[in-house]
Order: C-alpha cells, then structure tokens, then sequence
C-alpha cells in the first residue's frame, strides 16, 4: 500500500509540474499576445492622430525623430539601420520631405560619395509641434494608470527587454532595437 501511495504522489507531483509547466507557458503566450495588442492599439491611434492632426505618417514622424537627435544629421546608411527599414523605404520618405522643405541632403564632408541629411528650421518647427502632441497623446492613453503602476510596468519590461536581448541571438540584417 505504501508503495502504491508513492508511485501516486510521485505521478501526481509530475503531473502538477506539468501543469504548472504548461500554465506558465500560456500565461507568457498570454503577455505576448497582450503586448502585442496594446502596442497595436496605441501604434495606431498615433497613426490616425498624425494623420489627422498633421497630414503625416508614422513613418515620417519617425525619420524626422532620428533627424532631431542628430542636428548634424545623419547618412542614409543610418537612418536605415535606426528605423529598421531598407534603404528605399528611407529615400522615398526623405525625398518627400525633401520636396517640403522639412529636410535637406548634405554632401558628407569625410566621405564625398555620401549625403547626410539633416532637418531643415522648418523641419524642426513642424516637429517639434508634433512631438509635443504625439507626446499627449501617449500620456493620456497611459493615464488609468497610477504612477507606481507606470512605474512597475517600465521596470518589469525593462527587466525583460534585458532578459530578451541577453538570451537572443542577433539577427542576420543586424537587426537594432527601439527604445
């Protein structure tokens, strides 16, 4: 009797484990999905507001970003890698731009066979007009939180966003990650 009672906690025990096993890997596919989701959501709100407010797209909000932390701008090359797109993605949004009046291409001084491009002053005017509603509009879809909630929320993701890049390996296009 005793032994039958040990092989049946031993397999109830493995059992547990299993489920245990299998309720935390549901649980990270849950969080994944979540954050997937808000990101989505919010990704999209921002894309309408941008369009309806500016006229602009997400796409050039975020070139125009990279330029406005580089005043001495930046070379296509970058400006790719940055925003993780091709190169023709960030010619067809730096020609556009450029036909505004919002950039402007450089000949590179170290390397003549490159063009830096770098916002022009009514470039940074015009950003700096969106970056302060894009911001709004962020903290008001943040705003059902509390600041320790935030708080928590930051620290936890940052916790995982070390854990991911620690544990992953690095892609072949050299993939770089955005803050």
């Amino acid at each position: 009797m005793a032994r039958k009672n040990s092989t049946l906690r031993a397999v109830t025990a493995a059992v547990d484990a299993e489920t245990r096993l299998h309720d935390d890997h549901h649980l990270s596919l849950r969080l994944w999905l979540r954050m997937l989701a808000c990101t989505n959501r919010i990704e999209g709100i921002v894309r309408q507001n941008l369009q309806a407010r500016f006229a602009t797209t997400l796409p050039r909000f975020d070139l125009m970003a990279q330029l406005e932390r580089a005043p001495a701008g930046l070379k296509m090359s970058e400006l790719s890698q940055r925003l993780m797109v091709t190169g023709g993605n960030v010619t067809g949004i730096t020609d556009g731009l450029e036909k505004e009046k919002l950039v402007v291409r450089e000949v590179d001084s170290s390397d003549r066979r490159v063009f830096r491009v770098r916002l022009t002053a009514e470039g940074q005017r015009q950003f700096r007009r969106m970056a302060s509603e894009h911001e709004e509009w962020v903290i008001a879809l943040f705003e059902g939180l509390t600041h320790r909630q935030k708080q928590q929320l930051a620290e936890l993701l940052g916790e995982l966003k070390g854990r991911i890049q620690s544990a992953a390996p690095p892609t072949a296009a050299g993939e770089r990650e955005r803050q």
